[in-house]
């Protein structure tokens, strides 16, 4: 009896010290995961780092903005503040591209690096909020790895233009990770910084502008907070519920002031489609459909472009997809208290993807991979916390469900690792969008600029034939196919392509500039002039349009108006060769040779010597 009482006592102690030793185990497998999800993450997207900039997109925010390019001073903040780019408004993002540009110039591995850096991120703290206010560890790192190497996710990461996704997702999450530990302690510190986040998240990218109805989610599952509320007695109820709503106010109304910023930004930038354009059925019927697009695209994600252009939507189409969207939609509400994941998880994919789904049109795309970067988590947490119940004794979850899991998620990061090459620049990046959709007016612009900048102008006036063909209305095919009808010397033909760009698109600032200079080339002095003029009234910060403008004054002998414009365009632009170039060729018609050698010379060493071997033909700069 006492060897008994003994052997109890033995396994009493045993199982104390597993329950001591749990948290010390569970702080390992932690630490485990955190290791695993940094090192899955640069594995599937490493290779972004050989890639290069490609030409949608990347010229206006980065590799062709001076403003980026001058680095973080009051004067580019200042901008970044009150400027819209490509009609949007993310100033954060601005002065990121200015830091980066400070850190690694026009490195482009730099740049991608950063992106992969900020998703990395992202993974971390969704997984650290999952994991903290479930107590699911697995689930949680399921979840985290899910959304962090799904091919979906490439081009947020590997474009370097749509850094503002990255960033506006990293102080998203960081802001739900802070509400995680309000509601645990409801300090008023913790509050403000929560809500600073959110003000981050939005000045990054408006995508955010949904949080304060993720929040309201996430107060049911996995915070458990609503059911608290209704499980209270009513006095006590109905304080608790306004407490659950009013502490949401400051949110939705800094989401109130971006949404407003952010329309604002896409009229101003002409972005915005009209009714006209597309009927608001066209925009329901196309949004029913993306939805269940992007859900066929998280289960099978292949044939992924950096452009789908709007096809032919059948009835049949249509009506499936209401169906399909009707069903899940029942199913989860009917399970709503016994599986309340699925519920928040559903609403948590339909919400988010409101302000991008196309009811207020932006843009001419269909839909966007990179639009599915905060929706996706609801589907995650749908996936893996839905399939877990089907597990449930512990040595299926180990010895199926872990393996399994596994096995889907290095498919995924192969899968990833292969569509980050298709990013590795505008060619490739172009020619894939091709292979993998039908009638891509983008795809053939964005191929037709890569082969005009490798000098195969043919080739590239072919690709932007098919682009007006497809779509002949639109103006930057036409500006393109002036460029290279200029460098063809068919400047008459350039010339028409660009009043129809003007026509299709009144303030293409770049089209004025570009005519202007064209104009010059058939000795119209005074028509490139107002050109010019034109587009920096547009444009005032464009160098090209100052540079294009002292050409025309040089040719018309008027040398002093020509030098002032070159100052211009050096000042907007301090490593312009050509500026320099010809400002350097302007002394030397000016009988100025004190200065024409230092211009000369600086313009050499940037890669344009025309004026110093002019220079040197004359006698000078020995």
């Amino acid at each position: 009896m006492v060897k008994h009482a003994r052997g109890n006592y033995e396994v009493a102690l045993k199982a104390k010290a597993v329950v001591d030793a749990s948290p010390l185990i569970k702080k390992k497998y932690t630490y485990l995961i955190v290791i695993f999800l940094i090192v899955a993450s640069f594995a599937a997207f490493g290779r972004i780092a050989d890639n290069y900039f490609v030409n949608f997109d990347d010229q206006e925010y980065i590799t062709e903005n001076n403003h980026i390019k001058s680095g973080i001073n009051p004067e580019s903040i200042k901008w970044a503040f009150t400027s819209v780019v490509l009609a949007n408004w993310h100033p954060l993002t601005l002065l990121s591209y200015m830091l980066d540009w400070s850190l690694f110039g026009a490195n482009a591995s730099g740049h991608h690096l950063i992106n992969l850096f900020l998703h990395i991120g992202n993974v971390l703290f969704l997984f650290f909020f999952l994991n903290r206010t479930t107590k699911s560890l697995w689930a949680s790192a399921f979840v985290a790895a899910l959304f962090g190497l799904h091919p979906l996710r490439v081009e947020s990461v590997a474009w370097a233009a749509e850094r503002k996704d990255v960033l506006s997702m990293f102080f998203g999450l960081a802001s739900i990770y802070a509400y995680a530990f309000y509601v645990e302690s409801y300090k008023l510190s913790q509050y403000f910084l929560c809500l600073v986040l959110f003000a981050l998240s939005l000045m990054s990218k408006p995508m955010l502008v949904t949080l304060p109805f993720i929040l309201l989610l996430l107060d049911y599952w996995p915070l458990g907070r609503w059911q608290k509320a209704l499980s209270a007695r009513a006095e006590s109820c109905y304080k608790f519920t306004g407490k659950l709503l009013w502490e949401k106010v400051p949110f939705i109304l800094l989401t109130i002031v971006s949404s407003i910023m952010t329309l604002w930004a896409q009229n101003k930038g002409g972005a915005v489609v009209s009714m006209e354009h597309m009927s608001f059925n066209a925009r329901v019927a196309n949004a029913i459909i993306s939805y269940v697009s992007y859900l066929g695209k998280t289960f099978s994600p292949v044939d992924l472009a950096v452009f789908y252009p709007y096809a032919f939507l059948s009835l049949w189409k249509i009506l499936l997809s209401g169906l399909i969207l009707i069903v899940i939609t029942a199913i989860v509400i009917y399970y709503i208290k016994k599986l309340p994941f699925l519920f928040v998880g559903w609403l948590w994919y339909l919400g988010t993807l409101i302000p991008v789904i196309g009811l207020v049109q932006v843009g001419e795309q269909a839909m966007a991979d990179r639009y599915t970067y905060l929706p996706s988590i609801g589907i995650a947490i749908m996936l893996v916390w839905g399939i877990s119940l089907l597990f449930q004794r512990e040595y299926m979850r180990k010895k199926i469900l872990f393996p399994v899991g596994i096995t889907y998620l290095v498919i995924l990061a192969v899968l990833t690792w292969q569509q980050c090459g298709y990013w590795k620049n505008s060619s490739e990046l172009s020619n894939h969008a091709l292979h993998t959709t039908k009638d891509n007016h983008i795809a053939h612009n964005i191929l037709g600029s890569a082969l005009l900048d490798e000098g195969k102008i043919e080739e590239a006036i072919n690709h932007y034939n098919k682009a007006i063909r497809l779509k002949p209305y639109y103006a930057d095919a036409y500006y393109n196919r002036g460029n290279a009808y200029t460098k063809l010397g068919q400047y008459q033909r350039a010339i028409e392509d660009y009043n129809e760009a003007i026509s299709l698109k009144p303030d293409y600032a770049n089209a004025y500039s570009n005519r202007g200079i064209t104009y010059a080339a058939l000795s119209q002095y005074q028509r490139a002039i107002e050109n010019c003029n034109e587009a920096i009234r547009l444009k005032p910060y464009y160098a090209d349009a100052y540079n294009n403008r002292g050409i025309a004054y040089a040719k018309l002998g008027q040398y002093q108006r020509a030098i002032e414009n070159y100052n211009e365009a050096i000042r907007l632009k301090p490593d312009y060769a050509n500026a320099y170039s010809n400002r350097g060729l302007t002394y030397l018609l000016q009988g100025n040779n004190n200065l024409v050698c230092s211009d000369a010379q600086k313009a050499c060493a940037l890669g344009n010597c025309k004026a110093l071997e002019r220079a040197k033909g004359k006698g000078y700069c020995r």
